[in-house]
């Protein structure tokens, strides 16, 4: 083998950003392409008063595109909706209501992605076609429905941790 060959070999293989480097430590570039396109979070959840629990519903907020399960304004998206939860290294701590798909919620537990995951397959098409997005489920915009329906549209689907292993 010659001397050039034995370099390369021993080189080890450069590890992706995600597995290296803590949310903080982050570009913004990096930052945002750690979001999958699932929308789960974009779904309008209910907080119980008495117990603090977060419950889902099938409902998207107002911004939410449920064919890209993308935000429709997303530059704006804090100005247009009161509530939109800007995501932080430090939300993504403390925010119990975030899928146990998300990608910000896996990196900060020192989990690895998903196949799935676009920045995994190199298709942003896998993320549905593992039925881990919203499209197809979303009732409508949140616009839509009063707060009693809202209240007849919770589900659970939204928290449920999903196989992730890759189909054969």
């Amino acid at each position: 083998m010659s001397h050039i060959a034995s370099k390369i070999r021993s080189k080890p293989e450069e590890q992706p950003f995600w597995r290296v480097k803590t949310l903080e430590a982050l570009t913004l570039d990096e930052w945002e392409s750690l979001c999958d396109g699932c929308g789960r979070c974009c779904l309008v959840k209910l907080e119980d008063e008495d117990t603090s629990e977060v419950l889902y519903t099938d409902v998207g907020c107002t911004l939410l595109d449920d064919e890209t399960c993308r935000c429709r304004d997303y530059p704006n998206r804090q100005a247009k909706v009161s509530d939109c939860v800007r995501l932080t290294p430090e939300a993504v701590r403390s925010l119990s209501w975030l899928p146990q798909t998300c990608a910000y919620r896996l990196v900060a537990e020192g989990r690895d992605l998903p196949w799935w995951h676009p920045l995994v397959s190199g298709d942003p098409e896998t993320v549905h076609a593992a039925g881990v997005s919203v499209r197809d489920r979303v009732a409508g915009p949140e616009e839509e429905f009063s707060l009693a329906e809202l209240l007849e549209r919770i589900t659970d689907w939204p928290m449920q941790d999903l196989e992730t292993d890759e189909p054969a």
